[in-house]
């Protein structure tokens, strides 16, 4: 009895020690290939991911990049429309300053011609041809007319210089309404003279002249007696 007892805890021993070497050998054995192949698919979606990610960044980029462009290119085309814009403002004082610069003076006949203007049947426009000065332009030496380049108060005086006995007389216009005469007559032969002057105020565009009486006669000579002058005294 004691024999079978002995024998039987002996194979117990022997079973329990030959699990055990079989369960060392088993942990020390390589991963099985599912294993591999699941850690293969989730590196696969990590990479997918990634890219993803990636491709998501570079359309941000793309359009930062865009509307960055736009910027700047509608800052440029401000600034060249607001160089522009400059231009034409300084333009536009410098031909207002210059429009403010107005003066004129001019004698009736040019030096060599005449000595006698007149006399005519009817009022007659005197030309004053020959410019002592003109600056702005505004009088014009082939019609003997003043515009006014900008709305102002202007001064202007006609002098008339006569000989032999016959009346001199002019009229300052002022578009069509007369401002002033300047006249004189004697019975006797010899020289005489008449001036006239006015301060007008005048819009853009009007304009000043001066025209000879019907049956009157002036005199002038390379001393220029009979002239006509202008100037701006200021805007308004």
């Amino acid at each position: 009895m004691e024999v079978i007892v002995f024998f039987s805890l002996l194979l117990s021993v022997c079973t329990v020690s030959a699990n055990l070497a079989e369960a060392d050998k088993s942990s020390n054995q390589q991963p099985c290939p599912q294993d591999t192949q699941a850690v293969l698919r989730q590196l696969t979606a990590s990479v997918a991911v990634q890219k993803e990610q990636i491709t998501v960044l570079q359309k941000e980029t793309q359009e930062q990049t865009a509307k960055l462009k736009s910027e700047i290119d509608q800052l440029k085309l401000q600034s060249t429309d607001g160089a522009a814009k400059l231009k034409t403002e300084i333009d536009a004082l410098k031909q207002e300053l210059q429009a403010t610069h107005v003066a004129f003076s001019a004698a009736v006949l040019l030096p060599g011609t005449g000595p006698y203007v007149g006399p005519f049947n009817t009022e007659t426009t005197l030309v004053f041809k020959h410019v002592i000065t003109n600056i702005g332009n505004a009088y014009n030496p082939s019609t003997g007319i003043f515009t006014a380049p900008v709305r102002g108060v202007y001064h202007f005086e006609l002098h008339m210089f006569g000989q032999g006995g016959v009346a001199v007389g002019a009229y300052l216009y002022k578009n069509q309404g007369l401002v002033v005469i300047a006249y004189e007559h004697q019975t006797a032969a010899g020289e005489l003279s008449g001036s006239n002057g006015a301060s007008l105020l005048l819009e853009v565009g009007d304009q000043v002249f001066v025209r000879l009486l019907d049956g009157r006669r002036i005199y002038d000579n390379q001393n220029h007696h009979t002239t006509f002058s202008g100037h701006l005294i200021f805007t308004m």
